[in-house]
């Protein structure tokens, strides 16, 4: 049982407590000019203390909305990032598909190099395409400036490509536009540097003249521009090395084009037919 008269007491108590207080606030106030000035002071860091609270307070409880809208910000700059590069992806195919030769048995595919090497003896390019994007292996990978190099294996949404820039790469290549055939490699020394290798001394050509690809091979179609032919040298007296300075720099390399030769298995058949019947 609560004791009635105890906490009438308390509560009067508190009541002439309180009293008391505001009093000797009230007195403070008016007994000087220092003290009204402390006073004033003490109430309005109370003031800033107390709106400060309630700012954080109301800040706090808004929090979730202000997340959702910059979640919502964000996925609208993303989109728009994405439609900008595919955009400018499309550009880039278009320019590089304008400035070589197409071959109805060829297939072209844009992508983007989304790492690549290029200070090693062995350099390879990873690609933003796989094989739900429609590539294979021995694709090859062109640009507006030449051939960039092969596909060697492929994943679901990228494939790892030997870059021409390999002692492993070669292409077949053509002087000029009906000139001797022959193997061009990377020279090993600088990111434009090629030789092409055992052309026959009885071959014409001059230094400026372009080298194309040959054609004859299931990986690149022909008449792709690849360089110009620097020097020449002739080796142990029986064929030409040639000195060729390419047209693509391979240490800035973004767009390219993923070639795919929807012939190549009918000519891989026939060869296999063919090495079968001289067995």
């Amino acid at each position: 049982m609560f004791d009635k008269g105890k906490i009438a007491n308390n509560i009067i108590t508190a009541a002439v407590f309180i009293v008391l207080e505001i009093a000797a606030v009230g007195m403070l106030k008016y007994s000087g000019p220092l003290q009204d000035i402390w006073l004033t002071r003490l109430s309005h860091r109370f003031m800033a203390v107390t709106w400060g609270a309630g700012k954080d307070i109301k800040a706090y409880f808004s929090l979730k909305e202000q997340n959702q809208s910059l979640l919502e910000e964000n996925f609208k700059l993303k989109s728009e990032l994405n439609e900008y590069k595919e955009k400018h992806m499309l550009s880039a195919s278009d320019s590089l598909l304008s400035s070589i030769s197409l071959s109805s048995h060829f297939q072209y595919i844009p992508a983007s190099v989304v790492k690549i090497s290029k200070n090693r003896q062995h350099n390879y390019f990873i690609i933003d395409k796989g094989y739900e994007d429609g590539l294979d292996a021995q694709s090859g990978i062109i640009t507006g400036n030449g051939a960039l190099g092969i596909i060697d294996a492929v994943d679901k949404h990228h494939s790892y490509c030997i870059s021409f820039m390999n002692p492993s790469s070669s292409i077949s290549a053509r002087i000029g536009s009906e000139g001797s055939i022959g193997p061009l490699i990377w020279d090993g020394l600088s990111a434009k540097g090629a030789i092409m290798k055992d052309i026959p001394l009885h071959s014409q050509f001059a230094q400026g003249d372009t080298i194309f690809t040959s054609g004859y091979s299931s990986i690149f179609p022909a008449d792709i521009p690849l360089g110009t032919i620097e020097s020449s040298k002739v080796i142990n007296g029986a064929v030409y090395d040639i000195k060729v300075n390419l047209f693509q720099d391979f240490s800035s390399v973004r767009y390219v084009m993923v070639v795919v030769n929807t012939g190549r298995d009918e000519i891989l058949n026939l060869e296999r037919l063919e090495e079968g019947s001289q067995q």
